[in-house]
């Protein structure tokens, strides 16, 4: 106002016309502070207005967000701060909710990325509403698993490809279904990784791998007709070489070589009927010998014998070899044990026969022991071999319900006739040796016996070996000879000493010792005789008891 007047001064304003424009300021200023009264009344409202807003969505965010409910602050707090407050807190409950929202529409598109690989049912939420913490929780915990779960598929997708491609290439064959085209020539990644395309290509894979193994039966089947067929009809060395490469790989122009070789050899087969016939039946006889069959279970087979043939024949020949080598394969073990007892049992009589051998003391390598140790140790277990035996033969023939015979009889009468062939064996060896002896004591008593005394030191200054002398054609023996005579029912039994040669004659009466030495003789030769008769009695006795 000071400053208006200085003004309506200088220009010259008249006191009434100063009154006017004073009383116009006053309404200016009024009107003015009016307004501003107004606004600001007005905006208190809008405040309240603003506050109860923000409380509002407050509380329902706080129920959409599965939040506990929203507590005011109104204590000590003017309207602004506690709007700006409220303010504050909805920003952050909106940034959580985004936060959610956008969380979940992550999970989403995920879980449709593996629906579409798996061919699975989405996860169980409702889009179209907050989800909560726990719902997110669980949401990405089944994500998780889901794609744990399609990698496991993967690596086992890649695996059975694999697989399938080997089973494949072995076989020569090609994709032939649709399914089949997209497992070899999609993306691994685009091939849809669903339960029921697991299980095909498991499926696909057990189809494959079981036409390969009938493929590989069929050209092991043609291989060992083929072996056979060679061996029957003698093929050389170097033509068998020359086809070496099929009788390894199963490929399709492998089992067509196979074939065409079989069909070959059958030709040469017919052609070459006897040759072939004579080559199975020696396969028979082995097979017989394997089998321990009787003489009468030979005999049994009469085409064995026959000398037409035909190809009939020749068929029965196959047949027998067949029905033979699975008897034989159906009871090994039986077959196995019995072997090992007849190879135990073989070794046994051989070092039993040792045993009784009298010259075995001349040996000094030390086998003496050994054998008679291993005599001694397959005396301990060819009884003990006999009984696992004997255990395995009873269950064999409670299953089979029939007898297990060997050589046409039971195992176990089989064992003891082997067991008293030998012990009979052995008693008439003993009785042999006996009669032996006997009759080789009675010719030396009848005709004479040499009798060999160890040789003599010679005495100093007796240069030539001291003999007997006899005189006028006597021996000097007589006397040993009488008592000997006397001794066993007059028999005479001669001396062993032969006359001397003359030219000795001499010689022996000029040496001073010759009454010694003679004396040493007659005495050594009365003791043997006289051990050989006590022998020779008490072998007599026990041969007549």
């Amino acid at each position: 106002m000071v400053r208006l007047q200085e003004i309506w001064d200088e220009i010259g304003i008249l006191e009434e016309q100063r009154l006017e424009r004073t009383n116009e300021v006053h309404k200016h200023i009024k009107g003015l502070l009016d307004l501003m009264i107004a606004e600001e009344e007005a905006h208190k409202p809008r405040l309240v207005k603003s506050i109860e807003s923000c409380r509002k969505e407050l509380s329902d965010l706080c129920s959409e967000l599965q939040l506990p409910p929203f507590e005011d602050e109104e204590d000590g707090c003017t309207m602004l701060q506690m709007e700006k407050n409220y303010r504050t807190k909805l920003e952050v409950m909106k940034e959580h909710k985004r936060q959610r929202l956008e969380e979940l529409k992550r999970l989403t598109a995920k879980d449709c990325e593996l629906c579409d690989i798996m061919c699975t049912t989405p996860f169980s939420i409702n889009k179209n509403s907050l989800p909560s913490l726990t719902q997110l929780e669980a949401y990405r915990a089944y994500l998780d698993e889901l794609t744990k779960e399609k990698e496991r598929r993967h690596l086992e997708f890649v695996s059975l490809k694999k697989e399938i491609a080997l089973c494949m290439n072995d076989l020569e064959q090609q994709p032939e279904t649709s399914f089949e085209t997209d497992v070899m020539c999609e993306d691994d990644e685009a091939f849809c990784l669903s339960n029921d395309n697991m299980d095909a290509l498991k499926l696909l894979l057990g189809q494959l791998k079981e036409r390969k193994n009938e493929i590989q039966l069929h050209c092991s089947a043609l291989r060992t007709k083929i072996q056979q067929l060679w061996e029957r009809l003698q093929v050389p060395q170097e033509e068998r070489e020359g086809f070496s490469e099929h009788m390894v790989k199963s490929k399709k122009k492998n089992i067509e070589a196979l074939q065409i070789e079989f069909q070959r050899l059958e030709v040469l087969k017919i052609q070459s009927m006897k040759s072939v016939t004579e080559a199975i039946r020696a396969e028979i006889a082995l097979l017989w010998e394997r089998c321990f069959y009787s003489q009468e279970q030979c005999q049994a087979f009469v085409p064995y014998h026959e000398d037409n043939f035909t190809e009939e024949l020749l068929n029965l020949h196959e047949a027998e070899v067949k029905a033979l080598k699975k008897y034989y394969e159906d009871h090994k073990e039986l077959f196995d044990g019995v072997t090992k007892w007849q190879e135990n049992w073989s070794l046994y009589l051989e070092l039993d026969k040792k045993a009784n051998d009298p010259g075995r003391f001349n040996n000094r390598g030390g086998n003496l022991l050994k054998e008679e140790k291993q005599r001694s140790d397959l005396q301990k277990s060819l009884p003990k071999l006999e009984k696992i035996l004997k255990a395995q033969i009873d269950l064999w023939e409670q299953e089979q319900g029939k007898e297990f015979l060997v050589g046409g009889q039971k195992f176990m009468e089989y064992v003891q006739k082997q067991w008293d062939e030998h012990q009979s064996e052995k008693e008439k060896e003993k009785l042999e040796r006996q009669l032996k002896k006997t009759k080789q004591t009675q010719e030396d008593m009848l005709y004479g016996t040499t009798v060999r005394t160890p040789s003599k030191r010679r005495m100093a200054g007796n240069p030539t070996p001291v003999k007997l002398r006899k005189l006028n054609g006597t021996s000097t023996m007589s006397t040993p000879t009488s008592f000997l005579s006397s001794g066993f029912g007059g028999t005479m039994c001669q001396s062993s000493f032969q006359k001397p040669p003359l030219s000795t004659t001499k010689v022996c009466s000029l040496s001073p010792n010759w009454s010694e030495c003679c004396l040493h003789d007659i005495i050594l030769t009365i003791n043997l005789k006289f051990l050989i008769i006590t022998h020779l009695c008490g072998t007599t006795a026990a041969l007549y008891s």
